[in-house]
Formats: C-alpha cells, sequence, structure tokens
C-alpha cells in the first residue's frame, strides 16, 4: 500500500523537505503548502523526545496524505507508524533493514556516487539521495559531487533519485536543466516553508 503510494505521485515528489530546528512547524507549513514527503532528520534530541516528535509529525502528515520518512532510526520510524525511512553509507544495511520492517516500507538510501547509487537499486532501495551536489554546512564531512555526477546517476539509476546539498533557489534551475524533479532542502524551509514549498514546486512543475 505504501510502495503504492509512491508509484501514485509517478516517481516526482518534488520538494522533499527534510526537518529542522522547529520540527513541528516546519511539517504543518509543508503540508499546507503542497508537500508530498517530509523527513523528520534530528541531530539533537533524546530518543524519547525524537518519538515524540515523530509522533506528532506523523499526525500532521497522514491529515495532509503526505508521505512521512525517518532519517537514520528504524525503530523510531516503526513506532511513530512512518511510511519509511532513509539510511546513509554509515547506517545499517539496506538488507537488515528490509528484515525487520513491514512490506512496502520506504527505505532510501543516500549516496555520493554512480556506483553507490547503483548499488543502492541493485539491493533494492526504493529511491535514492544523491549528493552533496553543492557545498553544504549540513554535510561538512563531504565534497560536492557536482552536476556532473547528478547528470550521471540521473541516466543509470531506474529508480527515483532525490538531488541534495547546498541547493537555493538561485541554483536549482541547474538541477531541472539536467531533469531533477526531486530536490531535497533544508534551510531553504526554516521560514515560511508553505510558500516556499509552493514555489519551489512550480519551478519543478510537479
Amino acid at each position: 500500500m505504501i510502495k503504492e503510494k509512491i508509484k501514485k505521485i509517478d516517481s516526482h515528489f518534488g520538494v522533499y523537505v527534510i526537518t529542522s530546528g522547529n520540527h513541528i512547524e516546519i511539517t504543518s507549513e509543508a503540508c499546507k503548502g503542497g508537500v508530498r514527503i517530509i523527513q523528520y532528520r534530528d541531530k539533537d534530541s533524546s530518543r524519547k523526545d525524537m518519538l515524540k516528535l515523530a509522533d506528532e509529525i506523523r499526525v500532521i502528515t497522514k491529515k495532509f496524505n503526505s508521505l512521512f520518512i525517518v532519517n537514520d532510526f528504524i525503530d523510531i520510524a516503526l513506532l511513530s507508524g512512518a511510511d519509511g525511512v532513509h539510511l546513509g553509507q554509515d547506517d545499517i544495511p539496506l538488507k537488515r533493514a528490509r528484515e525487520i520492517t513491514p512490506d512496502g516500507f520506504i527505505i532510501g538510501v543516500s549516496t555520493h556516487s554512480l556506483e553507490q547509487a547503483l548499488e543502492a537499486e541493485k539491493k533494492g532501495a526504493d529511491y535514492i539521495g544523491i549528493g552533496p551536489v553543492f557545498a553544504t554546512p549540513t554535510k561538512k564531512d563531504y565534497a560536492p559531487i557536482g552536476l556532473s555526477t547528478v547528470k550521471e546517476v540521473f541516466r543509470n539509476v531506474n529508480i527515483p533519485l532525490v538531488a541534495i546539498g547546498g541547493i537555493n533557489l538561485e541554483n536549482l534551475g541547474e538541477l531541472i536543466e539536467i531533469g531533477i524533479r526531486n530536490i531535497a532542502m533544508v534551510r531553504v524551509f526554516q521560514k515560511n516553508a508553505g510558500e516556499k514549498v509552493k514555489e519551489v514546486n512550480f519551478l519543478l512543475k510537479v
């Protein structure tokens, strides 16, 4: 059923909002603005507080029929009833994640090269994140992969891909020219998230 949701949007999420700071406010405003997918990413809260926040986000996203993904933590995703989890290269392997998640549970994987993207697709990822495209303070340990790598991945991977890393309204057009229609952003949505979602989805034509 959840994977049917991902098919319903024809692999085009448009804006992929990643929460930061005031997670509930950003989720609420983004959902009102028509976001199709929200990722709850929290590097600061205790696990107890994370679950409380995830429960609240699940209520909001369900009301607006938006997909809800939890970053890193499968236990938080499962306990809150999220639609899926997003795993980094250093998180538990995708294969092991499948062993403890129900049928239809969405698993996305962060990738930083064509090789990693193809490997994630081969192992059964439902979608991949590819980046960081540009330099970004949220990924200080990773060098930007650049537009050429994004283009290469776009041409060779057959599952949905989400471009991420240093993307803003000024450089968004460069990704649109490649054909990218799924864009993850963090800082852009710190203020007026709903209006920003509408603006970016309009540019992405989704």
